[in-house]
C-alpha cells in the first residue's frame, strides 16, 4: 500500500536578507561629499545684482540637490543589496585606456592636439580590441586634426598646436 502524503507547511521561510554592497555605499558617500562641496561653493558665491529670480546660484543648488538625491538612492539600494553582481575586471584594456589618457596629457604641449589625441584614440581602440596601432594611430591623428581645424580655425578657440597644426597657415 502507498503511504499517505505528508502535509506541507503553509508558512514560507523568511527571505534571506542580502548583505549591503559596500562598494556602492562608498559611491554613495562620494556622491554626498560632492553634493556638499557643490552646495558650499554655491553658498559662497558672491551675490550678483539680478533682475530675475533665476541667478547664477540656481543651477549649482539644483545640481547639489540632485547629487544628494542620487546619493540617498544609491545608499538605499546599496544597503538593500539591490545592485547586480559586478563583472570581472580585465586590467589590460583599462591599462591601455589609462595609458592613452596619461600620454595625451603629457604630449599635449609637446606634440600638439592632433598627435596627442591621435595617441589617445589609438590606445583606446587597442583597449577595445580594435585594429593594430600602426593602423589606428594615423586614423586618430586625422580625426583629431579635423576636430582641431574646426575648433581652432572655425570657432577661433585656442587649442595647443604642434608641428602638424603649424603646417597650416
Amino acid at each position: 500500500m502507498s503511504t499517505p502524503p505528508r502535509p506541507t507547511s503553509t508558512i514560507a521561510p523568511a527571505p534571506r536578507r542580502a548583505r549591503p554592497d559596500w562598494a556602492a555605499l562608498v559611491v554613495a558617500v562620494a556622491l554626498a561629499i560632492l553634493a556638499a562641496v557643490v552646495l558650499i561653493s554655491a553658498a559662497r558665491m558672491a551675490p550678483v545684482a539680478q533682475y530675475t529670480r533665476i541667478g547664477p546660484t540656481v543651477f549649482p543648488y539644483a545640481i547639489a540637490t540632485l547629487l544628494a538625491l542620487l546619493a540617498i538612492g544609491t545608499a538605499i539600494a546599496a544597503w538593500r543589496g539591490d545592485f547586480p553582481a559586478r563583472e570581472v575586471d580585465h586590467y589590460g584594456p583599462i591599462a591601455w585606456i589609462t595609458g592613452g589618457l596619461v600620454a595625451q596629457m603629457l604630449l599635449m604641449n609637446i606634440t600638439g592636439f592632433s598627435i596627442a589625441t591621435g595617441v589617445l584614440f589609438a590606445a583606446t581602440a587597442r583597449g577595445f580590441g580594435r585594429g593594430p596601432l600602426w593602423q589606428t594611430l594615423p586614423i586618430g591623428i586625422v580625426f583629431a586634426f579635423i576636430i582641431w581645424f574646426i575648433f581652432s580655425r572655425g570657432l577661433s578657440l585656442s587649442i595647443p598646436a604642434g608641428p602638424l597644426e603649424r603646417l597650416i597657415p
